[in-house]
């Protein structure tokens, strides 16, 4: 493989798709896809649909099985554990793309959920198998609409005050540190419904599930009175789909 495109491709809509996008996703000819196992079949399908709509060239979709991850290890950036069980999976990671890209003539791209930059591993273990040494390869990254710009356009809100910054975490930095004072705060990778840990009576949440996709959910109100709509509707819908993406945003004083 001589060169590799990474590509953001949105929240799921493939309108979401960037020109630039496009431009670059008819330039491969071998795309990689990591599969999250039959039951997020549904993300590998998306993306199919996204190349059926925008590629006019002939391309083949090389699918890797993801490797698992010890997601039994609790902890943080500052924990050695849990940095020692990411790192892993990166490794694992980085091996089978690398044997996948070693057996690729041409162009190569894989295509991202959201954009390469935000909660997203690609770049590290593609800077990873390259840092191998045993294969070289130039590569390019586009950018994508991320389900942070999702949310904000399906509840037609702004993200933050006049003025103010943004604040973006994720779901256990929540529970341990709470929203930031001050700020409004976007919360990812939150599997444990953790603005049910936050106390307080004046905050709002804005909320949405399967952003970008025919069956997006969102919902918002004060925390309190919609906290256990959420929880029930989120519930259910994993319940019938096997898997679910979502995202909040919290704001106190609405």
């Amino acid at each position: 493989m001589q060169r590799l495109f990474v590509i953001g491709i949105g929240a799921g809509d493939p309108d979401h798709v960037t020109v630039q996008a496009i431009k670059a996703i008819r330039q491969v000819n071998v795309f990689f896809v990591i599969g999250k196992g039959t039951g997020k079949q549904e993300l590998v399908d998306v993306r199919a649909t996204i190349l059926a709509e925008h590629a006019d060239q002939p391309h083949t979709i090389v699918e890797i099985t993801d490797p698992p991850r010890d997601r039994t290890v609790p902890g943080s950036r500052a924990d050695a554990a849990y940095q020692g069980a990411v790192t892993d999976w990166h490794e694992a990671r980085a091996e089978l793309l690398e044997r996948a890209f070693a057996e690729t003539d041409g162009v190569g791209g894989i295509l991202v959920w959201g954009d390469p930059s935000l909660y997203d591993s690609t770049l590290r273990i593609v800077e990873r198998v390259l840092d191998r040494g045993r294969i070289h390869f130039d590569y390019t990254v586009i950018p994508g609409i991320t389900s942070v710009q999702a949310l904000a356009a399906a509840h037609r809100m702004v993200l933050h005050e006049i003025g103010e910054p943004l604040h973006i975490t994720t779901g256990r930095k929540l529970r341990e540190e709470g929203p930031a004072a001050g700020e409004s705060t976007l919360v990812m990778l939150d599997a444990d419904c953790s603005f049910t840990q936050v106390p307080g009576d004046d905050l709002h949440i804005w909320w949405g599930a399967y952003l970008g996709m025919p069956d997006e959910v969102v919902i918002e109100g004060p925390l309190r009175e919609v906290e256990d709509r959420i929880i029930r509707r989120r519930a259910d819908l994993r319940a019938a789909k096997g898997w679910i993406m979502d995202i909040y945003l919290l704001r106190r004083g609405v």
